[in-house]
């Protein structure tokens, strides 16, 4: 608790109005990769409690687009469309085609990650499957040219996962931000110029 309330991301996070500190890992990947640009249409996967859908809207401006879809509940952010649900049900992603307006998206984030049981093994197979159904929606729903940026945990399942995302994209990379605290096993995977 005193490492969470001393850290300087989360003292940011409320100085600057973002609902946690993870909209500086976006912030970061951003400044360095310049994922999100005025205009586009960005669905932001497993957003609950919001802070990357709020780079993502105030990048976008008023005429992006941004989606935003968890399990859990999200208080309303200006600028960003939220659908509570499993975007892999039939009616989710009715609701979710329908806030696009038909249209394919430039650019697909993730930032899910499991509920951590403490069973290493069984932690890393549920977050790998994670990934894997942010690329799987993203293979669906992106336009040609269009990014995936995925968290993954390092082992074996990252790396095959990397080796499926090339097959895919242009180029894939991998993105540690400084505001992924240096002790977690979280990276991030950026895969960019979709190949329908």
């Amino acid at each position: 608790m005193h490492e969470h309330v001393t850290d300087v991301f989360v003292q940011r996070a409320r100085s600057e109005g973002y609902r946690s500190r993870a909209a500086f890992k976006l912030t970061q990947i951003d400044a360095q990769d310049k994922l999100l640009r005025p205009g586009m249409r960005v669905v932001d996967l497993g957003s609950a409690p919001g802070g990357w859908s709020q780079v993502a809207a105030r990048a976008v401006g008023a005429h992006g687009v941004v989606v935003a879809v968890d399990l859990l509940p999200m208080e309303p952010l200006p600028g960003v469309h939220f659908v509570q649900g499993d975007f892999r049900e039939e009616v989710v992603l009715r609701q979710l085609q329908g806030l696009l307006a038909g249209h394919r998206v430039a650019l697909v984030l993730s930032d899910m990650a499991p509920n951590i049981s403490g069973i290493a093994v069984s932690d890393q197979a549920r977050a790998e499957h994670l990934a894997e159904l942010a690329l799987d929606f993203a293979r669906e729903h992106l336009s040609p040219g269009g990014d995936l940026l995925v968290k993954v945990f390092e082992g074996r399942g990252a790396a095959d996962l990397r080796l499926e995302m090339n097959r895919s994209f242009t180029k894939v990379v991998v993105r540690k931000p400084d505001a992924s605290r240096s002790r977690s096993a979280e990276h991030y995977l950026l895969a960019r110029g979709f190949r329908p």
